[in-house]
């Protein structure tokens, strides 16, 4: 099946690439969009701007476009707009969008903006638990760091990362103040900076945080820099993915 990815650098959407190709999907290209404004209901706001770097590394066509809209039509147009445009010389049947329980909202939106274009579009994980598939990510070796947050709970992980051994904290304060574990509903938003796919890292050299308030509050990476791998985690990752043969069957 010939597909795109809707991909922010977010932690759902990088695993969505990730499990498309393990299907051995054709990745014709990814789409990311980077809002002007912190209300969109679609997009994530912070570091997005990060996918034209890591892309580069992945090797797949990457369409990188600002949004200045908060209205859910609206929005989805924008991904419309760029695959119908797409069509005649990298041909797509459905656009793939990340996380478990994505809100219908969200959802709804890209499907029926893609509908005259007769392009599905659906997520990935679509009715998995969400805590199993993060643990799934985290088990790989994702490196996961939260960069946006809009709950109560949160404002001591705003730049943090998500391992293995905090994780069950990170439950704990979902149940206390009721967040998603996966945060839907936009209660906070991630950045994989290192996954088995990457054939280098995203190392953060400076970063600020930035609070609006309490509850809210996102991070802006002032410095960074793509890292080689250390010679035996490639080999640990070339363990698991030919890096070479499986980026070329996957966009091709």
């Amino acid at each position: 099946m010939n597909v795109a990815v809707l991909y922010s650098g977010g932690k759902d959407s990088t695993y969505a690439i990730e499990c498309a190709m393990l299907k051995g999907w054709s990745i014709k290209y990814l789409i990311s969009v980077k809002p002007t404004r912190k209300d969109c209901y679609l997009f994530h706001y912070a570091t997005v701007e990060q996918t034209k770097e890591i892309t580069k590394m992945m090797r797949i066509p990457h369409f990188y476009v600002k949004c200045r809209a908060a209205n859910p039509m609206k929005e989805a147009n924008i991904v419309r707009d760029i695959v119908e445009k797409s069509q005649r010389k990298m041909k797509i049947s459905a656009v793939v969008l990340g996380g478990p329980g994505l809100q219908e909202t969200q959802l709804k939106s890209v499907q029926d903006a893609l509908m005259p274009l007769n392009v599905d579009a659906f997520a990935m994980h679509s009715g998995e638990e969400h805590d199993l598939v993060m643990k799934e990510m985290l088990n790989k070796g994702y490196e996961i760091l939260i960069t946006q947050i809009a709950s109560d709970g949160l404002r001591d992980w705003l730049g943090k990362k998500i391992t293995k051994e905090n994780f069950a904290q990170l439950k704990k304060y979902s149940v206390k103040y009721g967040f998603h574990i996966g945060f839907e509903g936009g209660y906070a938003d991630t950045l994989v900076t290192d996954c088995p796919m990457f054939q280098k890292k995203l190392v953060i050299e400076d970063m600020s945080l930035i609070y609006e308030d309490n509850y809210c509050g996102h991070v802006v990476i002032n410095k960074c820099r793509m890292e080689d791998k250390a010679k035996t985690e490639l080999k640990k990752t070339k363990s698991v993915f030919t890096l070479d043969k499986y980026f070329s069957a996957a966009v091709h």
